[in-house]
């Protein structure tokens, strides 16, 4: 059951969805005869399969330090969603002739350090960092989908669904709030870090890929311009907020 429609799962009215046009109006075979746009989406599916693939290891890890056995049981449910995401970005990199590992590769150095240095130290810094740092992931990925294939643009949005991150981290953390006001301030703090953390790693995947980088700024795929790459991370920082208000602390 989710908590409420937030930035990561509202869907938009009618007169809010544009009319798709270019490489959006088209379907895989016929968007990947462009080779550049194909080695863009085969970074973007990587990139998304090995994120995944550490979030599901990230939250049978982080079940260690679930308080109660239900809480542990929600938290391997979560991480068993997020292994059938990985699955079907696996076969779809297969599906279309490209070895996931190999597609992979390229991020797990990115990925992986982002985790090391945002490791919780606590149940409840575990909960933020599903709900805000994973979210801050997807609302980048989403609005790159806008511009991807129809095939690529579902599947993308179909791994983003949320796995139950968002009702069960904001009700854990605000009765833990509601329990000890002081909590909010360190919580606080701990997503803003998230925020400048997985900032700056989107930013870094992106710049050392040729291709993704192409495709946002405009070369592949109707991509961005460079004014919109700001109103982009806009709508992110927007998005952000609103979570961090979900959750009853300050931005």
């Amino acid at each position: 059951m989710r908590f409420m429609e937030t930035p990561d799962n509202a869907t938009p009215t009618a007169e809010e969805t544009p009319a798709l046009t270019g490489i959006a109006a088209q379907d895989w075979a016929t968007a990947a005869v462009d080779e550049n746009y194909r080695a863009a989406v085969v970074d973007l599916l990587g990139a998304l399969a090995y994120g995944e693939l550490a979030a599901f290891e990230r939250l049978a890890e982080d079940a260690k330090l679930a308080p109660t056995l239900a809480d542990k049981a929600e938290l391997a449910k979560m991480a068993s969603a997020e292994f059938h995401h990985f699955e079907q970005l696996r076969d779809r990199l297969s599906a279309i002739g490209v070895e996931p590992t190999d597609a992979m590769d390229p991020f797990v150095g990115a990925l992986d350090g982002f985790h090391r240095q945002t490791a919780p130290s606590d149940w409840l810094e575990g909960l933020v960092k599903a709900y805000v740092g994973d979210a801050i992931a997807s609302d980048f990925y989403r609005e790159v989908a806008a511009r991807l294939d129809s095939d690529t643009r579902s599947l993308v949005l179909a791994v983003l669904d949320d796995t139950g991150h968002a009702s069960f981290a904001v009700e854990k953390v605000r009765a833990a709030i509601d329990a000890d006001p002081r909590v909010g301030g360190r919580l606080a703090l701990w997503a803003r870090r998230l925020m400048g953390e997985a900032l700056s790693q989107s930013q870094r995947v992106v710049a050392d890929r040729d291709a993704l980088s192409t495709m946002l700024v405009g070369g592949v795929a109707d991509g961005f311009d460079l004014a919109e790459v700001g109103k982009m991370f806009s709508r992110i920082t927007e998005a952000h907020t609103k979570r961090m208000a979900a959750l009853g602390l300050a931005a």
